[in-house]
């Protein structure tokens, strides 16, 4: 089979190189046209190299172009993977460091929260304008996967105002997928599971083994886990509370909701610092600002290395590979798609991009109906819902009015946060931000006279978070190379790409 993928942001050296191993294990795919394309020389002619390398020792003929013309990199391809993360680590830090200045203590920031909001608000007109490329010069009936974040606000001003068939796609499915089996001592293998939700906050509705129904005695295994005991804090407690446990991680989950973060004393209480994504404060971060400066520091060795291996046994659990492979061959695959909502769960809105079980073959993607949340799991959702539609159309339109909004109705800010001072830390946002911010001129002109007239809310400017650890050197990290590179490589860190276009 000879078809064309194209790759946005690119420069996402691990994910894009692991994804690419993916999609090439598939036999037929051995011919396809690769082209990858980033913003960033440098990041991009790293993975061009490390990628022809690859392709050539396992023998296959798919061809490689690297380009920093993005229409040329979408011209004529089936299927387009955005691995963008606009504004790059210098945007990222001002997502986390300003809403701490005010109490909003995030781990991540890059899907609700202050953080999240600004995230989208930078997004969206981007991928819109992949949007328009794909339209125009991509194949006809191109799939746009998007794998950027904010993953639900993304995709849905993609469906609703970029006029291409999108679908999102997240791996947090598989993650806890592989905890409730550990959870019972069986294999990941041997669980079936349902989940339903929205993205980053989807439910394990159905989780059975050989007939049996797991669920009614979660709650006691994960409390008596050794390890998951004390790393799952938060999604345990909501287990407890509503009955259900959470696809997202301890830290991701417990800046979506008002409860676990809004006094920093109780925080620790409720996360764990073995690993960043139980909760330290801006671990995300960090881990990013690590994985950025080890890329520059280890690339020479990498290309020293033994090449990745393709092959069946070697591929990973992200969706892409198996979504192209199932569209071109007709093997079904089931997996876990953020697609517009559209009924597929009843008791959340038609217009939301939810994530639930789809199966995919050569008729395209189905999402079968799920019914209904149970209602307290919906009720979470639907706040973040509300959040994030606000955001989307804010993003669009460059409505500072909507976006103070969504600040006010973020779960985790109203909690922490007053009015004004959402107002004044929107402000500060926007301001610090406008490189990224074109729709945003007016407004951000105003928020700079605001913020120059002074008598301004006093802020927390020497706030570094309940939980916060610093950024380790590449020296430090040399110490235990073998484990930083596992780090660097795995899916809980990648999209490190900067973009502006």
């Amino acid at each position: 089979m000879a078809f064309k993928i194209a790759v946005i942001g690119a420069g996402s050296v691990g994910f894009t190189r692991t994804m690419i191993r993916d999609i090439c294990s598939v036999p037929e795919f051995a011919d396809i046209e690769i082209a990858l394309h980033d913003i960033n020389p440098h990041n991009l002619e790293m993975v061009q190299k490390l990628v022809e390398r690859d392709l050539q020792a396992n023998g296959l003929g798919a061809k490689v172009i690297g380009t920093l013309n993005r229409r040329e990199a979408i011209t004529d391809a089936k299927y387009i993977f955005s691995f963008v993360r606009v504004g790059g680590l210098e945007a990222f830090a001002h997502d986390v460091d300003i809403p701490l200045k005010y109490g909003v203590d995030q781990c991540v920031g890059d899907t609700l929260g202050p953080g999240g909001l600004m995230y989208a608000q930078r997004g969206i007109p981007v991928l819109l304008d992949f949007c328009k490329d794909i339209r125009e010069v991509a194949a006809p009936g191109a799939l746009f996967l998007n794998y950027s974040n904010p993953m639900a606000m993304l995709t849905w001003a993609c469906a609703k105002y970029g006029g291409v068939d999108v679908v999102g796609l997240c791996h947090g499915v598989q993650g806890g997928h592989w905890q409730i089996a550990d959870a019972f001592g069986l294999q990941k293998k041997d669980v079936d599971i349902i989940c339903a939700g929205i993205n980053h906050q989807t439910w394990y509705i159905q989780a059975t083994h050989e007939g049996r129904d797991l669920l009614p005695d979660l709650l006691e295994k994960m409390e008596a886990h050794p390890t998951f005991s004390r790393t799952e804090k938060v999604r345990i407690d909501m287990l407890r509370r509503f009955g259900f446990y959470s696809t997202e991680s301890n830290g991701h989950l417990s800046e979506y909701v008002p409860w676990y973060r809004k006094r920093p004393q109780d925080i620790e209480k409720w996360i764990d610092l073995s690993f960043w994504i139980n909760g330290e404060t801006g671990g995300y971060l960090r881990v990013c600002t690590e994985g950025r400066n080890w890329f520059e520091h280890e690339f020479p060795e990498w290309m020293k290395n033994p090449p990745m291996e393709y092959g069946p046994d070697k591929r990973g659990e992200e969706h892409g590979s198996y979504i192209l492979e199932g569209l071109e061959t007709g093997r079904v695959y089931r997996g876990h798609f953020n697609r517009v909502n559209n009924g597929v769960i009843k008791n959340l809105p038609d217009d939301a991009i939810i994530e639930a079980p789809g199966y995919v073959d050569r008729n395209g993607i189905s999402m079968p109906i799920v019914g209904d949340l149970p209602l307290g799991c919906a009720a979470v959702c639907n706040a973040s819902i509300s959040v994030q539609r606000m955001g989307v159309e804010a993003a669009v339109h460059g409505d500072d009015t909507l976006l103070r909004q969504a600040m006010m109705m973020d779960p985790l800010t109203g909690a922490v946060c007053d009015p004004p001072e959402i107002w004044q830390m929107t402000d500060e946002m926007l301001v610090a931000l406008a490189e990224w911010l074109p729709q945003y001129g007016p407004a951000i002109e105003a928020a700079q006279t605001r913020l120059a007239a002074g008598n301004l809310i006093p802020t927390l400017d020497d706030n570094k978070g309940a939980a916060r650890l610093q950024v380790k050197s590449v020296a430090e990290m040399e110490a235990d190379k073998e484990k930083v590179n596992a780090a660097v490589n795995s899916p809980d860190r990648g999209h490190l790409t900067e973009a502006k276009d």
